[in-house]
């Protein structure tokens, strides 16, 4: 009887620990999910454009908000809008092309970035080309929605957008779209100075650009190149090429931003991590909780059966 009553406990702790340990297996992988799911939304949170709306400059305020981003991080120095899009962002220059891939506009460590300007590029944008870089993110931050310019229909609609700089709006009237290697050095170039080498690098955007617009373009404009990677090739970079004008356009999106994709992060109301949590990961927790209540389960009929048994023994 005793080693009959010895392997049962022996039985019955083997499987308390399987159990235990199986328990522990699904919870963590709850948390680490979880967690995932948050990081994630913390990130796309952090490079939504709506988070950094308090520091536009407008006419209403002169500037000062954008005066007040400024005191907070010195490199700060434009403003880029994209209209028909999420790109309204903060503009910074660091003092390499590398400091802002993983700092925000506030100066702060954030794997979104911010939105740059080349470091060989001068800030008041008198330069032919000027290379503005930002990160290729989902859900249309930073310049995730760049891409989607090589869908001629989303080409032909957005024409016009913003840039800010020295106190002062400019316009931009985008031209061209293109699709290059990162490391394509015809593309990437900056401080163009002769004028023949300036109308050649306007003739060499528009025969490799898969969309123009058929607006004159010369060699004395100041041109913007907005670029970032792209999802169709490896190595590759999506551009849109617009030029910078003394006149400003109206922003025809403004008031309607369902154009732009009813799934857009709003300075309004975030949603809530549940809610950022896709369908299939809502019914992977659901599961997961069942399987632990039964394992709670399981475990209690295991420890009210030994209870019996070891009753009858001692009888």
């Amino acid at each position: 009887m005793n080693a009959a009553k010895i392997g049962r406990k022996t039985i019955w702790l083997i499987n308390s620990i399987v159990d235990t340990t199986v328990l522990v297996i699904i919870l963590l992988l709850t948390v680490i999910g979880c967690y995932a799911i948050w990081d994630s939304h913390q990130v796309y949170q952090s490079a939504s454009s709506a988070r950094y709306q308090i520091y536009k400059p407008t006419a209403e305020n002169g500037g000062k908000s954008f005066a007040q981003l400024q005191i907070i991080n010195p490199d700060v120095f434009a403003w880029l809008t994209v209209y028909g899009t999420h790109i309204d962002y903060p503009v910074v220059q660091g003092t390499n092309n590398m400091q802002y891939v993983n700092a925000n506009a506030e100066g702060r460590y954030s794997l979104s970035g911010a939105i740059f300007l080349d470091v060989n590029n001068s800030r008041d944008f008198s330069d032919f080309p000027s290379l503005i870089y930002g990160h290729h993110m989902e859900k249309h931050a930073m310049f995730g929605e760049i891409g989607r310019f090589a869908e001629k229909s989303y080409f032909d609609a957005r024409e016009y957008g913003m840039l800010y700089y020295d106190g002062q709006d400019y316009g931009l009237e985008f031209f061209a779209f293109v699709h290059a290697d990162a490391y394509d050095a015809a593309v990437f170039r900056t401080k163009i100075t002769q004028r023949e080498a300036r109308q050649a690098y306007l003739d060499m955007i528009f025969e490799t650009a898969i969309h123009t617009r058929g607006i004159q373009v010369t060699a004395d404009d100041r041109i913007v190149l907005l670029s970032t990677c792209s999802d169709s090739s490896t190595n590759g970079r999506d551009i849109l090429v617009g030029r910078i004008t003394e006149e400003t356009y109206d922003d025809h999106f403004k008031g309607n931003e369902k154009n732009n994709d009813d799934n857009a992060l709003s300075a309004d109301g975030l949603p809530g991590l549940w809610m950022q949590i896709p369908p299939w990961g809502k019914v992977l927790i659901a599961a997961l909780m069942l399987i632990l209540l039964l394992i709670i389960k399981k475990n209690e009929k295991h420890i009210l059966k030994n209870e019996k048994r070891s009753r009858k023994g001692d009888e």
